[in-house]
């Protein structure tokens, strides 16, 4: 008997189709990513001591924010609480100089937002030296 060897084809897989849809993906992904950057406003916040400590030659901007919202510069109440005025005020009173040291006195029952509002006037301004008043309890 006289068997023939059958020619076999060689099994192979064309990778082209798989190669084009990682590619596409790929770039569907680059495309779709957002990337966002977000800026922090970062504070040192005091501790609570039982001894208060004062300076009475040290030139300072003081911003109290009473219950119902309203700012007042220095002693010197704001016509409105709006962020832009207050930064105007923050620029007149501190005459450009970033370097004074600010403290935020808010009543207690004064909504976040009143407080949140002044620390962002003064981190566009360009203060660093920031502090927060508290109340020791009896």
């Amino acid at each position: 008997m006289n068997f023939r060897s059958q020619k076999r084809e060689e099994v192979s897989i064309d990778l082209t189709p798989l190669i084009d849809v990682v590619f596409l993906l790929l770039i569907f992904f680059m495309v779709s990513t957002t990337f966002t950057k977000e800026t922090h406003l970062e504070i040192d916040l005091p501790e609570s001591s039982t001894e208060a400590t004062t300076s009475e030659n040290i030139e300072l901007l003081e911003i109290v924010v009473s219950s119902n919202g309203s700012y007042s510069l220095n002693g010197k109440s704001l016509i409105n609480n709006q962020l832009d005025t207050l930064k105007q005020a923050l620029k007149k009173e501190s005459k450009g100089d970033t370097k004074l040291p600010m403290v935020i006195t808010a009543d207690a029952s004064v909504a976040h937002e009143y407080v949140v509002r002044a620390m962002d006037a003064a981190g566009q301004l360009g203060f660093t030296k920031l502090s927060i008043t508290t109340k020791q309890a009896k």
